[in-house]
Protein backbone atom coordinates (compact mmCIF):
# COMPACT_ATOMS: atom_id res chain seq x y z
CA UNK A 1 0.00 0.00 0.00
CA UNK A 2 3.13 2.28 0.33
CA UNK A 3 4.33 1.80 -2.32
CA UNK A 4 1.14 2.82 -4.14
CA UNK A 5 0.80 6.10 -1.86
CA UNK A 6 4.71 6.69 -2.92
CA UNK A 7 3.32 6.64 -6.77
CA UNK A 8 0.82 8.45 -6.22
CA UNK A 9 2.96 11.61 -5.16
CA UNK A 10 5.65 11.12 -7.67
CA UNK A 11 5.27 13.68 -10.41
CA UNK A 12 6.94 11.58 -12.91
CA UNK A 13 4.22 9.12 -12.27
CA UNK A 14 1.85 11.60 -12.72
CA UNK A 15 2.70 13.46 -15.97
CA UNK A 16 2.51 12.03 -19.42
CA UNK A 17 5.85 13.88 -20.37
CA UNK A 18 4.92 12.85 -24.34
CA UNK A 19 2.37 15.00 -24.00
CA UNK A 20 4.00 17.87 -22.07
CA UNK A 21 7.02 17.82 -24.70
CA UNK A 22 4.03 18.27 -27.55
CA UNK A 23 2.54 21.33 -25.50
CA UNK A 24 5.74 22.92 -25.08
CA UNK A 25 6.97 22.44 -28.73
CA UNK A 26 3.19 23.50 -29.93
CA UNK A 27 4.25 27.10 -27.51
CA UNK A 28 7.15 27.49 -29.10
CA UNK A 29 6.34 27.05 -32.62
CA UNK A 30 3.94 30.14 -31.54
CA UNK A 31 7.40 32.02 -30.41
CA UNK A 32 9.44 31.13 -33.50
CA UNK A 33 6.37 32.48 -35.73
CA UNK A 34 6.36 36.03 -33.66
CA UNK A 35 9.66 36.10 -33.89
CA UNK A 36 9.75 35.50 -38.07
CA UNK A 37 6.92 37.93 -37.88
CA UNK A 38 8.78 40.83 -36.07
CA UNK A 39 12.43 40.53 -37.99
CA UNK A 40 10.22 40.92 -41.44
CA UNK A 41 8.90 44.24 -39.97
CA UNK A 42 12.62 44.89 -38.95
CA UNK A 43 13.23 44.26 -42.38
CA UNK A 44 10.86 46.25 -44.15
CA UNK A 45 11.63 49.41 -42.42
CA UNK A 46 15.23 49.18 -42.70
CA UNK A 47 16.61 51.50 -45.50
CA UNK A 48 18.02 48.66 -48.31
CA UNK A 49 21.05 50.57 -48.45
CA UNK A 50 21.65 49.13 -44.95
CA UNK A 51 23.20 45.90 -46.57
CA UNK A 52 24.56 44.12 -43.72
CA UNK A 53 21.86 44.61 -41.64
CA UNK A 54 19.46 42.70 -43.83
CA UNK A 55 22.16 40.24 -44.31
CA UNK A 56 22.15 39.21 -41.27
CA UNK A 57 18.52 39.66 -40.88
CA UNK A 58 17.52 37.33 -43.75
CA UNK A 59 20.24 34.49 -41.72
CA UNK A 60 18.38 34.85 -38.12
CA UNK A 61 14.87 34.67 -40.16
CA UNK A 62 16.51 31.50 -42.20
CA UNK A 63 17.28 29.74 -38.99
CA UNK A 64 13.97 30.47 -37.47
CA UNK A 65 12.48 29.26 -40.32
CA UNK A 66 14.93 26.13 -40.24
CA UNK A 67 14.03 25.79 -36.17
CA UNK A 68 9.78 25.70 -37.00
CA UNK A 69 10.37 23.29 -39.57
CA UNK A 70 12.25 20.93 -37.21
CA UNK A 71 9.53 21.50 -34.29
CA UNK A 72 6.46 20.71 -36.91
CA UNK A 73 8.49 17.68 -37.75
CA UNK A 74 8.86 16.48 -33.99
CA UNK A 75 4.92 17.45 -33.31
CA UNK A 76 3.63 16.00 -37.01
CA UNK A 77 6.19 12.70 -35.32
CA UNK A 78 4.13 12.62 -31.90
CA UNK A 79 0.51 12.61 -33.53
CA UNK A 80 1.79 10.05 -35.95
CA UNK A 81 2.54 7.57 -33.01
CA UNK A 82 -0.58 8.73 -31.45
CA UNK A 83 -2.73 7.96 -34.51
CA UNK A 84 -3.87 11.70 -34.20
CA UNK A 85 -2.03 12.72 -37.53
CA UNK A 86 -4.48 14.23 -39.20
CA UNK A 87 -4.48 14.11 -43.20
CA UNK A 88 -6.36 16.22 -45.64
CA UNK A 89 -6.51 14.89 -49.37
CA UNK A 90 -8.05 17.20 -51.51
CA UNK A 91 -7.01 18.20 -55.34
CA UNK A 92 -3.63 20.19 -55.69
CA UNK A 93 -2.32 22.16 -58.42
CA UNK A 94 0.94 21.13 -58.40
CA UNK A 95 2.68 24.20 -60.17
CA UNK A 96 0.80 26.25 -57.81
CA UNK A 97 2.31 24.48 -54.63
CA UNK A 98 5.75 24.61 -56.29
CA UNK A 99 5.40 28.62 -56.56
CA UNK A 100 4.58 28.68 -53.16
CA UNK A 101 7.09 26.91 -51.64
CA UNK A 102 9.72 29.11 -54.00
CA UNK A 103 8.05 32.23 -53.32
CA UNK A 104 8.40 31.78 -49.38
CA UNK A 105 11.95 30.68 -49.56
CA UNK A 106 12.98 34.00 -52.24
CA UNK A 107 14.71 35.97 -49.90
CA UNK A 108 17.39 33.15 -49.14
CA UNK A 109 17.83 31.72 -52.45
CA UNK A 110 18.02 35.50 -53.75
CA UNK A 111 20.60 36.17 -51.06
CA UNK A 112 22.79 33.58 -51.75
CA UNK A 113 22.43 33.95 -56.27
CA UNK A 114 20.80 30.40 -56.53
CA UNK A 115 18.18 30.52 -59.15
CA UNK A 116 15.44 28.28 -58.77
CA UNK A 117 13.61 26.43 -61.68
CA UNK A 118 9.92 25.02 -61.84
CA UNK A 119 9.21 22.36 -64.22
CA UNK A 120 5.35 21.54 -64.19
CA UNK A 121 2.49 21.56 -66.40
CA UNK A 122 -0.15 24.42 -64.64
CA UNK A 123 -2.85 21.97 -65.62
CA UNK A 124 -1.60 19.27 -63.22
CA UNK A 125 -3.54 18.30 -60.31
CA UNK A 126 -2.89 15.73 -58.28
CA UNK A 127 -5.07 14.31 -54.41
CA UNK A 128 -2.87 14.74 -51.75
CA UNK A 129 -2.45 16.91 -48.26
CA UNK A 130 -1.36 20.29 -49.07
CA UNK A 131 -0.02 21.14 -46.31
CA UNK A 132 2.14 17.59 -45.56
CA UNK A 133 3.57 17.91 -48.78
CA UNK A 134 4.05 21.85 -48.52
CA UNK A 135 6.09 21.17 -45.81
CA UNK A 136 8.06 17.98 -46.35
CA UNK A 137 8.99 20.03 -49.94
CA UNK A 138 9.44 23.31 -48.31
CA UNK A 139 12.66 20.95 -46.34
CA UNK A 140 14.07 19.97 -48.98
CA UNK A 141 14.74 23.14 -50.92
CA UNK A 142 15.83 24.72 -47.41
CA UNK A 143 18.37 21.96 -47.16
CA UNK A 144 19.41 22.68 -50.74
CA UNK A 145 19.77 26.09 -50.11
CA UNK A 146 21.82 25.49 -46.93
CA UNK A 147 24.47 23.55 -48.73
CA UNK A 148 25.79 25.93 -51.41
CA UNK A 149 24.33 25.54 -54.58
CA UNK A 150 23.78 27.75 -57.67
CA UNK A 151 21.15 26.22 -59.03
CA UNK A 152 17.90 24.14 -57.50
CA UNK A 153 15.51 21.94 -60.05
CA UNK A 154 12.15 21.04 -59.04
CA UNK A 155 9.69 19.66 -61.62
CA UNK A 156 6.67 17.08 -61.53
CA UNK A 157 5.39 14.28 -63.92
CA UNK A 158 3.10 11.37 -63.83
CA UNK A 159 4.47 8.20 -64.24
CA UNK A 160 2.95 4.91 -64.14
CA UNK A 161 -0.31 6.21 -62.31
CA UNK A 162 1.94 8.24 -59.94
CA UNK A 163 2.58 11.59 -59.05
CA UNK A 164 6.74 11.82 -59.34
CA UNK A 165 7.81 15.12 -57.53
CA UNK A 166 11.81 15.83 -58.04
CA UNK A 167 14.22 18.12 -56.39
CA UNK A 168 18.02 18.33 -57.77
CA UNK A 169 20.51 20.70 -57.29
CA UNK A 170 24.19 21.25 -58.46
CA UNK A 171 25.60 20.94 -54.64
CA UNK A 172 28.30 18.52 -53.36
CA UNK A 173 25.22 15.85 -53.15
CA UNK A 174 24.16 13.94 -50.42
CA UNK A 175 27.03 12.64 -48.09
CA UNK A 176 27.20 8.44 -47.81
CA UNK A 177 26.00 7.86 -44.97
CA UNK A 178 22.68 9.94 -45.13
CA UNK A 179 22.83 7.55 -48.48
CA UNK A 180 22.54 4.76 -46.23
CA UNK A 181 20.36 6.05 -43.80
CA UNK A 182 17.17 7.26 -46.24
CA UNK A 183 15.86 3.80 -45.75
CA UNK A 184 16.76 2.96 -42.08
CA UNK A 185 14.09 3.13 -39.65
CA UNK A 186 14.83 6.09 -36.97
CA UNK A 187 15.79 4.05 -34.06
CA UNK A 188 17.85 4.81 -30.68
CA UNK A 189 21.34 4.29 -32.27
CA UNK A 190 20.83 6.60 -34.35
CA UNK A 191 19.53 9.16 -31.45
CA UNK A 192 22.87 8.21 -29.28
CA UNK A 193 25.16 8.98 -32.57
CA UNK A 194 23.27 12.32 -33.02
CA UNK A 195 22.64 10.96 -36.49
CA UNK A 196 19.36 11.25 -36.16
CA UNK A 197 17.75 11.80 -39.73
CA UNK A 198 14.31 13.19 -38.54
CA UNK A 199 13.85 15.20 -41.98
CA UNK A 200 13.81 11.88 -43.42
CA UNK A 201 11.82 9.97 -40.92
CA UNK A 202 9.15 12.87 -41.20
CA UNK A 203 9.74 12.94 -45.04
CA UNK A 204 8.81 9.19 -45.37
CA UNK A 205 5.92 9.49 -42.54
CA UNK A 206 4.44 11.94 -45.10
CA UNK A 207 4.80 10.24 -48.19
CA UNK A 208 3.79 6.68 -46.79
CA UNK A 209 0.48 8.79 -45.29
CA UNK A 210 -0.68 9.38 -48.58
CA UNK A 211 -2.73 6.01 -49.92
CA UNK A 212 -4.41 4.97 -52.83
CA UNK A 213 -5.37 1.65 -54.46
CA UNK A 214 -3.46 -0.68 -52.46
CA UNK A 215 -0.17 1.55 -52.69
CA UNK A 216 1.46 4.46 -50.81
CA UNK A 217 3.77 6.94 -51.14
CA UNK A 218 7.60 6.94 -51.17
CA UNK A 219 11.11 9.07 -51.11
CA UNK A 220 14.38 8.03 -53.03
CA UNK A 221 17.57 9.60 -52.39
CA UNK A 222 20.11 9.77 -54.99
CA UNK A 223 23.38 12.17 -56.27
CA UNK A 224 23.17 13.19 -59.92
CA UNK A 225 25.43 10.78 -62.42
CA UNK A 226 25.50 14.60 -64.51
CA UNK A 227 26.44 17.37 -62.03
CA UNK A 228 27.00 15.33 -58.90
CA UNK A 229 24.36 16.82 -57.05
CA UNK A 230 21.41 15.87 -54.65
CA UNK A 231 18.41 14.59 -56.29
CA UNK A 232 15.05 13.75 -54.07
CA UNK A 233 12.33 12.02 -55.49
CA UNK A 234 8.69 12.20 -54.03
CA UNK A 235 6.41 9.57 -55.16
CA UNK A 236 2.58 9.51 -53.94
CA UNK A 237 0.03 7.27 -55.77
Amino acid sequence: MSDLHDNANDPKALVDFSSVIAVAIHDMKNSLSLLMQSIEHMSSVIPQEVSQAHVSLNSVHYEANRMNTTLVQVLSLYRAEIDALPVNIDEVFIAELFDEIVESNQVYTDQQGIKVTIIADEDLSWYLDRELIYLLLHDVLINAVRYGCKHIEIKASVDDNQLTICVEDDGPGYPATMLEMSNKVLDQHCISEGRTGLGLFFARLMAQNHKNMGKQGNIHLANSDVTGGSVFTLTLP
